[in-house]
């Protein structure tokens, strides 16, 4: 035997005898960690599928409510969307507050609904979105049985430059202030609106009929737009109660 072969086999006898000792004194960890690698791959799938399952659990009882509220069993559909509100998935919690509010403003329990809508503007698990259109169509409802502050208090955060819903937003605000009889300030609001060239054109011709009902009943005359304000093609729907 060469004097290279013979290195070449306590080299790797000395390695193997290094692996057997690792192994011994580590083996515990090694399969440990093995386990935990596979026990927390089919604890992140099994908590996967039950998300998913819960999720369209709460989807089926939110359109079976929907599908009740629609064929008039108004009452028992309360019942379900409160519970989805309080129980269901944050996605559907979201939703269900929503339906919930508009069945009671159906009903005439304004309060309720505002308060109903006021939860989803304060979700934060919520879509923006979603808040944004709580907070106006809880706005809506107040312009008629609320006060301006209550009016002012929803819409503020949405009137800032460039906010998807600024138009409508200072919209329920004006009609707030019409409708408590100041018609200096909801004159002043309309005609900001009408001069935002950001305003769709649907909106800007119901401020356009505002301003010339408000200076028919003493408040400042109505004067047409300047031309470099002419308003937007509609880009913006206002939401519906």
């Amino acid at each position: 035997m060469s004097d290279d072969s013979f290195f070449r086999e306590v080299d790797e006898e000395l390695r193997s005898e290094r692996v057997q000792n690792f192994w011994d004194k580590y083996k515990a960890f090694v399969i440990g960690g093995a386990i935990a690698i596979v026990v927390g791959t089919g604890g992140y799938r099994f908590y996967e599928t039950y998300t998913a399952n819960q999720a369209a659990r709460a989807g089926d009882q939110f359109m079976e409510a929907v599908r009740r509220a629609e064929n008039n069993d108004v009452d028992q559909a309360l019942v379900d969307l409160g519970k989805i509100a309080e129980e269901g998935s944050p996605a559907y919690q979201a939703l269900a507050r929503m339906r919930l509010a508009a069945e009671l403003g159906k009903q005439g329990k304004w309060q309720e609904a505002v308060e109903a809508y006021d939860a989803v503007a304060a979700l934060s698990s919520a879509d923006q979105n979603l808040r944004s259109i709580a907070r106006l169509r809880a706005a809506a409802l107040l312009v008629d049985e609320g006060t301006v502050t209550e009016v002012e208090a929803r819409v503020a955060p949405l009137t800032g430059p460039g906010a998807p819903y600024r138009a409508s937003a200072r919209e329920y605000l004006a009609l707030a202030y019409y409708r408590a009889g100041d018609l200096e300030q909801s004159a002043k609001i309309f005609n900001e609106i009408r001069a935002d060239s950001g305003t769709p054109r649907t909106l800007s011709n119901r401020v356009t009929l505002m301003l010339e009902l408000i200076a028919s009943q003493g408040g400042p005359a109505f004067t047409e737009a300047p031309a470099q304000a002419a308003p937007a093609p509609a880009t913006e729907t206002t939401p519906t109660q």
